[in-house]
């Protein structure tokens, strides 16, 4: 995936914009080499939301040329989309590119037929009228994001962040998406299952009631946690505890912990040697076998496959 297109129309938001911009468009050979070709694809000149102006590289018909396409949030989602980019986006998708969409431009890749029968999900305020209008649409108003494979869809806002940093992370691994992660200053693994809205707004790491706990969870990878003794450890009980895990994090005690597990995993795999029973007794997996379950069907790859491609490249690699 070594080309990636952004497809513009007037009046596109400057969030998701800029989004796609810093995480594809900004050359970061120095983690990976080659990087993105980013390209800016639609009319001559776009406006942007309604202050700014943009010149597009290139005009929409090249976006047939692209390896991924991003749609960014549409204008206004009571409208129809351009006709002239919904054919060029599904052209696009014939051709072969995969199709990302941030926030309201799922209705575009409804418009298009690239949603027809399949889960997707858009910011929780539209999604009822994105599934009003598009019945054969699955609508999941309650994730950050979903991967279809060739087609994917986001919520609103920083949750677009999340899909282009899942991008990263199949294209690239899970350590380059990490340090892309740190430069931008996000968290740098939100799973695309985690609700879209919480309670109260994500903490900082250290600003919350379970950050203590989080911390102790995440030493003790390598064990077989449970609620009952995550909730001993908080001095509460495992419904309380629960609770609280579901307001500050947007999900389950025990689906954080496999969180967590997979993406040590994911480390492993690509900074190490170790074999697949060593890195499933290192995160708590118990056996191989757990492990290779737990991770294709979270990751949608078996390790041993993962690691082939994502294998960071180490001085006596390149050496040799």
């Amino acid at each position: 995936m070594r080309t990636v297109a952004l497809a513009v129309t007037a009046g596109v938001p400057h969030f998701e914009l800029a989004t796609a911009c810093d995480v594809f468009g900004v050359d970061r050979s120095d983690l990976v080499d080659p990087w993105y070709e980013f390209t800016v694809c639609g009319p001559a000149s776009v406006p942007v939301g309604d202050r700014f102006h943009l010149e597009p590289d290139h005009g929409l018909d090249h976006l047939v040329r692209a390896d991924t396409v991003i749609v960014p949030a549409c204008a206004d989602p009571d409208e129809d989309p351009p006709a002239e980019l919904v054919d060029a986006v599904r052209a696009a998708y014939e051709a072969g590119a995969r199709v990302a969409s941030l926030c309201t431009g799922a209705f575009l890749l409804a418009a298009a037929g690239l949603l027809d029968g399949q889960r997707a999900t858009t910011h929780w305020m539209h999604a009822a009228q994105l599934a009003a209008r598009y019945p054969r649409v699955r609508v999941d108003a309650d994730v950050l994001y979903v991967d279809n494979g060739r087609v994917l869809t986001s919520a609103g806002k920083a949750a677009a962040m999340d899909l282009c940093l899942h991008l990263v992370r199949l294209d690239h691994g899970s350590a380059v998406a990490n340090q892309v992660a740190r430069r931008l200053v996000v968290p740098p693994h939100r799973a695309g299952g985690q609700a879209q809205f919480v309670a109260t707004p994500l903490p900082e790491p250290r600003d919350h009631s379970l950050a203590d706990l989080l911390s102790w969870a995440m030493r003790r990878l390598d064990q077989p946690l449970t609620v009952e003794q995550l909730a001993r450890r908080a001095n509460m009980s495992s419904r309380n505890l629960a609770r609280h895990f579901t307001a500050i994090t947007g999900t389950t005690p025990l689906r954080w912990l496999l969180t967590q597990r997979i993406q040590r995993a994911q480390e492993l795999l690509e900074t190490t040697d170790d074999t697949i029973d060593a890195i499933a007794a290192a995160t708590g997996m118990g056996t191989a076998t757990t492990l290779r379950r737990h991770f294709n069907r979270t990751v949608g790859v078996p390790p041993d496959a993962y690691r082939r491609t994502f294998r960071s490249a180490r001085p006596d690699d390149a050496a040799g």
